[in-house]
């Protein structure tokens, strides 16, 4: 079978090392087509022998630049004529299904994984008015639209008129890395100039608003617990802004903007707490990864961590952008490990739902590619 993986920017394929890591290993012709400009491709994928395709693509659905990305997408799909293409991410998807109206018509099928609906209940209205819009009309486009949240799942089926819509938990995580990872949690805590005996907690996603890290800062300021550390791993544009804000809060000590890090495994087991503030999510990876390693959460209630946190079993959920309550909720967790260790103990066992191994088979069944031991 060949396969084209369509994304707007190149580390976005990141999420899908272990399924084409797969699909290659079972002989199988993958190929990415992508925006390396901004954020390259991984080696890995080279390494697997993917070829990659340069499109320019832009992260805003009105850029003119599309317009390019849809003439190469089509050129593209045209001359490779594969069995499978499979996008990611809104732009992308818009482009891809553009292109391939086409090659639908030859026998191409056209996959869309919707990493979380931009439209949604509370949404803001402009979001329904542009998004909403786009992808009605292109669902007719697609043969199978992935969802990978009850609520979008159930929003699909009921308003977009796709081939199929079906339900995936996620992309997938390796559970066994993070449940394993051997930190040295005293090594870590000393190299990041963090007292053994402190509270850690840990934030891991992009520097911007949506991400909302100034609500978990502003919680940490109200605390007022010398002994309560805030690490955060991730960039985007809101850096300055956030080390500003928390020096102005007298936090600058205790806050870090740790920038990329190729080692979250091991940072999740330094931490104490995730805190995962953001306002919109399809179903955040951090979240699946701190689960997997034995961490309790402080989240925001969003459609997505509503559908991996269960309130005051594995985690706690608060509003979306209420300091206060993200303030009561870690200093409740902060003063009592027992409660963090149950909440930990919850989490392990539900992340396991979510392990990479499930989620490619179910990806197998629908490209159709037969497996091991039973039918495609």
């Amino acid at each position: 079978m060949k396969i084209l993986y369509v994304t707007t920017i190149g580390s976005t394929m990141d999420f899908f090392r272990s399924l084409l890591r797969e699909l290659t290993a079972a002989g199988h012709t993958v190929e990415i087509a992508t925006n390396e400009t901004e954020r390259p491709v991984s080696a890995f994928f080279r390494s697997l022998g993917c070829t990659v395709h340069q499109i320019d693509c832009s992260r805003s659905p009105l850029s003119g630049g599309n317009r390019k990305a849809v003439r190469q997408l089509r050129t593209l799909v045209q001359q490779e004529h594969y069995d499978i293409v499979h996008c990611h991410t809104p732009v992308a998807a818009l482009c891809t299904r553009l292109a391939c109206r086409g090659v639908r018509k030859t026998g191409t099928r056209v996959f869309y994984t919707a990493h979380g609906f931009h439209f949604y209940k509370g949404a803001p209205k402009k979001n329904w008015l542009l998004f909403y819009p786009i992808e009605k009309f292109c669902a007719r486009m697609t043969d199978v639209l992935v969802t990978i949240n009850h609520e979008d799942f159930e929003r699909a089926k009921r308003k977009l008129h796709a081939g199929q819509v079906v339900y995936v938990p996620g992309v997938g995580i390796d559970t066994a890395r993070f449940r394993d990872a051997a930190a040295d949690r005293a090594e870590m805590r000393r190299s990041l100039g963090i007292p053994e005996a402190a509270t850690v907690l840990l934030s891991v996603g992009e520097l911007n608003q949506n991400k909302n890290h100034e609500t978990a800062i502003r919680a940490i300021a109200e605390l007022q617990d010398p002994s309560v550390y805030y690490l955060i791993a991730g960039v985007g544009p809101l850096s300055d802004s956030l080390t500003a804000l928390a020096a102005g809060l007298g936090l600058a000590d205790r806050v870090q903007l740790l920038g990329y890090r190729n080692d979250v495994d091991l940072l999740y087991k330094t931490a104490d707490i995730l805190v995962f503030p953001s306002f919109r999510e399809g179903l955040p990876v951090s979240v699946m990864e701190a689960m997997a390693s034995g961490l309790p959460i402080v989240a925001a209630s969003n459609r997505g961590t509503r559908e991996l946190i269960r309130d005051r079993e594995n985690g706690i959920l608060c509003p979306p952008g209420d300091a206060a309550a993200f303030r009561n909720a870690l200093a409740s967790l902060c003063a009592d490990p027992q409660k963090r260790a149950a909440f930990a103990a919850a989490g392990q066992e539900r992340a396991q739902r979510y392990d990479q191994t499930a989620v490619n088979r179910e990806m197998f069944r629908l490209y159709g590619i037969p497996q091991e031991g039973g039918e495609a």
